[in-house]
């Protein structure tokens, strides 16, 4: 397992090795000058030469970007030009709201596409499974943002159950900010119990077309119980990949959700960023969102080991 684990992390690193040096590349080659961006076209060349030389334009290529990883490594993520403010402050502002959000939709979503799936795998060709995947193909294809709007006119404007909009702050309380957060996890859990629920059942096929099922069902094990203890967790492995790869999504993917609803997360931060064309705080909260998803993906090879003892071993 310590072998297991060690190879993980060297992947890991790797990654985000090879991820530093893409996202610095990426925004370097963008067309434009940052600092004539920021200061405006009627800005006098002192302002832009002492703007240049605080943002370390006038350095080396290799020289910035050895600053830029040096930094990071001792959690130094630079400083806002456009906010006045530490990067880190930003992104544990905006990241209050957003990894609950994450979080919300993530639970959401497992709790509904995993009986669905189950469901619509135990009664594989009957009516009951086609509407349930056609059910699911429908949420695959309609876009969140479709299912936020339709969420705000039921639940906010017609019902007035929960706010259209804005974040509270969690000092207004603990149920006011999951109130805030409700609808917008709901419209970003949707689509993705949809996919989950397709991924669980194909899953579940395979795995019960397998001969130690229909020895259990033989010896007289009930069906419910065959499906939960024994076919579910033999079909967990596609599964936990895609609840990682939605974790990531939904920590880093919900520009249009958090517009939608005008939350403050780190989506509407990294969008504001680069239209204000701050490079500091995009290659910081890029940076740490990609960390995000290697930590998640190092989560998931563990939850692999656990389910199936026979991975330790790769």
């Amino acid at each position: 397992m310590t072998a297991f684990l060690l190879k993980r992390l060297a992947i890991g690193f790797a990654t985000l090795l090879l991820a530093s040096i893409v996202v610095f590349s990426v925004l370097e080659i963008l067309p434009g000058d940052p600092a004539q961006l920021m200061l405006g076209m009627n800005a006098t060349e002192d302002a832009l030469q002492a703007l240049r030389e605080q943002m370390g334009l006038n350095k080396p290529l290799l020289t910035r970007y050895l600053d830029w990883v040096g930094g990071l490594l001792v959690g130094d993520f630079g400083r806002s030009f456009t906010y006045s403010s530490p990067v880190i402050e930003l992104v544990g502002e905006r990241a209050v709201v957003s990894l609950p959000l994450a979080v919300m939709a993530l639970v959401l979503s497992t709790v509904i596409a995993i009986p669905v799936g189950l469901f619509a795998a135990s009664r594989r060709g009957r009516a009951a499974d086609t509407v349930a995947m056609g059910t699911a193909q429908f949420g695959v294809a309609v876009p969140n943002f479709w299912f936020a709007l339709i969420l705000i006119y039921i639940f906010a404007v017609w019902l007035r159950l929960v706010p259209a909009g804005g974040f509270p702050g969690w000092q207004a309380g603990l149920w006011p900010g999951i109130k805030s957060l409700l609808l917008p996890a709901i419209a970003l859990a949707l689509p993705q119990a949809a996919i989950l629920s397709r991924v669980t059942r194909s899953a579940l096929l395979e795995v019960l077309g397998e001969d130690y099922i229909r020895t259990a069902r033989a010896k007289g094990m009930p069906r419910r119980y065959v499906l939960w203890r024994h076919a579910l967790r033999n079909a967990m492995i596609p599964v936990l990949t895609i609840l990682g790869l939605q974790f990531a999504f939904l920590l880093a993917g919900t520009i249009i959700i958090e517009n939608v609803f005008y939350l403050p997360g780190l989506g509407r931060l990294v969008f504001q960023a680069i239209t204000q064309r701050d490079l500091i705080v995009v290659e910081g909260v890029v940076m740490l969102l990609v960390a995000s998803v290697v930590i998640v993906n190092i989560l998931v090879d563990i939850c692999y080991a656990m389910v199936d003892p026979r991975l330790r071993t790769r």
